[in-house]
Parts: C-alpha cells; sequence; structure tokens
C-alpha cells in the first residue's frame, strides 16, 4: 500500500511538472502576426514628382490664329488620403511648340504654367480625378519683323486618371483645358488671349 502511495504521488507531481513546462512553452511563443490593413493596399500619400509629353491645341482671341504642337514639362505635387478619397495640390512647368501662322500674323504659346488642387477617387492603384487651378503663361505675336510678348494667368480645369506601377512609381494621362486673359497687342490693335487644351502623359515617382 505504501508503495501505491509513493508511486500515485510521483505520479502526479511528474504530470503537473509536464504541464507547468508546456504553459511555460506556449507563453514563450509569440502570437501569429496578423495585418491590420487589406491586402494590396495603394497608398497615394506624401509627395512626388514626375514628367510628362502631350499635346496642346488652342485658339487666339480675335485673331483667326489657332496654334498647336507638341508640350512637354515636369510636374510636382503632394497628396493626401483618407481611406479611398484622394486631396491634393500639383504645380506644373511647360514649354510649348504650339504656334500657327495666319498672316500676317504669327502667334506661339512658348510655355506656360499651372498650379492646381487635385481631388479624386482610388480603387486601390488606380486613381481618378477632377483638378483645376491657377493657369499663366505667354503669348507671342510676331508680324513683318516686329515681335510682342505678353505674359497673364487665368484658370485651368481638367480631368485625369493614374496609376500605380509600383510602391514608388505611378503614370498618368490627363486633359487640361486652359484659359489665358487677354492683353492689349499693338501688332494686332485688339485685345488678344489664349485658350488651349492639352492632352499629356507623364509618370512620377512617389517619395
Amino acid at each position: 500500500m505504501k508503495r501505491f502511495v509513493v508511486g500515485a504521488a510521483a505520479l502526479v507531481a511528474a504530470g503537473w511538472t509536464a504541464s507547468a513546462g508546456a504553459a511555460d512553452l506556449n507563453y514563450g511563443q509569440s502570437a501569429p502576426y496578423t495585418v491590420n490593413q487589406p491586402l494590396n493596399a495603394y497608398s497615394w500619400a506624401g509627395p512626388y514628382l514626375g514628367g510628362n509629353i502631350g499635346y496642346e491645341w488652342g485658339s487666339v482671341d480675335n485673331n483667326p490664329a489657332k496654334p498647336s504642337g507638341f508640350v512637354g514639362g515636369v510636374q510636382a505635387g503632394y497628396n493626401f488620403q483618407n481611406g479611398p478619397w484622394v486631396f491634393g495640390v500639383e504645380g506644373d512647368i511647360q514649354a510649348t511648340g504650339a504656334d500657327d501662322t495666319f498672316a500676317p500674323w504669327k502667334f506661339s504659346n512658348p510655355w506656360f504654367g499651372t498650379l492646381r488642387g487635385r481631388a479624386g477617387y482610388a480603387f486601390s492603384n488606380v486613381l481618378f480625378y477632377g483638378t483645376a487651378g491657377l493657369a499663366f503663361g505667354e503669348l507671342r505675336g510676331q508680324t513683318f519683323g516686329w515681335t510682342e510678348s505678353h505674359t497673364t494667368a487665368g484658370w485651368t480645369a481638367g480631368v485625369g486618371a493614374e496609376v500605380g506601377l509600383a510602391p514608388n512609381w505611378s503614370a498618368k494621362l490627363e486633359y487640361l483645358y486652359i484659359d489665358l486673359s487677354t492683353s492689349q497687342f499693338a501688332i494686332t490693335g485688339v485685345s488678344n488671349g489664349y485658350t488651349a487644351s492639352v492632352v499629356r502623359a507623364g509618370v512620377n515617382y512617389h517619395f
């Protein structure tokens, strides 16, 4: 009987020791890692810098000239994101080859720039947006060897789509309408302004 009691006690002690060891082992193991955001989510937030190329066609107020030509430049901006909604600001500067001659006048738009707000909705790595803001640029007129140039400001508005290609790279396609205010041109004797449409493709690097 005494041997039975001693053996039972030893068995209970061994079982308690094994249970305690198993509890210590489980306690020391870390819990499985869990993801707290949707898989494959693409972030549009933060600063970016890029370049673009496209085509511009327009018309000169109070003159038959209709300048057109290729356009290219650089842009920079910053995005804020709240869920699928993306808001931001973007500025760009463009050099253009848009010009046209309607004898005896030749008009051209050598350069323009914009400073715009952007607002859009993102489907993960695809962003659709609208944009509007300030436009500024040069309208240059020439006739009989006389050149006259005016730099004015106006407004711009447009729409676009941007696709995230990698965590730091995206590509976009954008349309802008630009309206530069009129100035009095001596070579025409009237006020001339400039309106244009621009379609351009670009790439951005997101920091």
